[in-house]
């Protein structure tokens, strides 16, 4: 890490980790210019290719449950695709808050799910948990389509839904990816159908596009150095593997997180 002039938080050769912003995105490269603010020093108990796992679905997982849902101890709180990036790590900050879990997972990661301390686990390739599930506080879709429909099902009136895989709303516009009014009220439309649905079922349906913040990360960066989070990591691919490293991610089927290096020699 380097320090630009009038940088003052780091300096050079600290170990740190960050997101960038939401008009900084868009490219793989080997250096990134980024405001120190958006910076934070990296958990000390983790590697960098660990720690590169955590700055994206872990301010996602955090912003949704503290921010959006309000998670407090005792909420009775679903997560849809419980074994996936943003999923293993919302389990375990929901656990930080002492809600009560119940998550989606294949057969395959039934027990990563419940080791980081899922309290239900439902099969989805064999049950429609909206034929079983009913009167959750607040809901974190990851999985979208068909699984959020029935997400609307299994919530208390007065509940909550987060998605980061359903349709985009006028919040998401203006406030998350700080857009036009032109690109809100697109959005206003083609989120028409999915918030008449939460209207009828007497909840609240926000899409979350999580924003930078070094705040948080040093926060999470406390939560794992304490023990009370681990990012979990698929797989490891070196930068001139971007394209399996993508190949692997559609199949859909990662568990945590995949990495991507810079070095030439990590393990795929």
């Amino acid at each position: 890490m380097r320090a630009g002039p009038g940088a003052n938080r780091f300096t050079a050769g600290d170990r740190v980790y960050s997101r960038v912003d939401a008009p900084g995105l868009g490219a793989f490269a080997e250096f990134v210019c980024v405001p120190e603010e958006l910076v934070a020093l990296m958990p000390q108990s983790l590697g960098f290719a660990e720690a590169a796992g955590l700055p994206l679905a872990g301010l996602t997982a955090l912003q949704a449950l503290r921010d959006e849902l309000r998670i407090q101890p005792g909420s009775r709180l679903f997560i849809s695709g419980g074994a996936g990036g943003v999923g293993t790590l919302a389990i375990q900050l929901a656990k930080y808050y002492r809600a009560e879990v119940t998550a989606t997972a294949s057969p395959r990661g039934h027990a990563l799910v419940r080791e980081l301390g899922a309290d239900r686990v439902v099969d989805y390739t064999r049950e429609n948990f909206a034929h079983t599930l009913e009167g959750f506080d607040a809901a974190l879709d990851a999985v979208g389509g068909r699984t959020l429909t029935r997400v609307f099902r299994i919530l208390r009136r007065g509940g909550r839904i987060v998605s980061v895989a359903g349709i985009p709303e006028p919040k998401t516009a203006l406030q998350d990816l700080h857009a036009s009014r032109a690109v809100a009220i697109l959005f206003w439309v083609v989120s028409l159908g999915v918030r008449l649905r939460a209207w009828r079922a007497g909840v609240s349906y926000r899409y979350l596009f999580m924003h930078a913040s070094g705040d948080d990360l040093r926060f999470l960066a406390g939560l794992v150095d304490e023990g009370y989070v681990r990012p979990v990591v698929d797989s490891i691919y070196p930068l001139t593997q971007i394209p399996d490293a993508f190949a692997a991610l559609e199949t859909g089927g990662a568990k945590g997180k995949i990495i991507v290096t810079m070095d030439d020699d990590s393990p795929a």
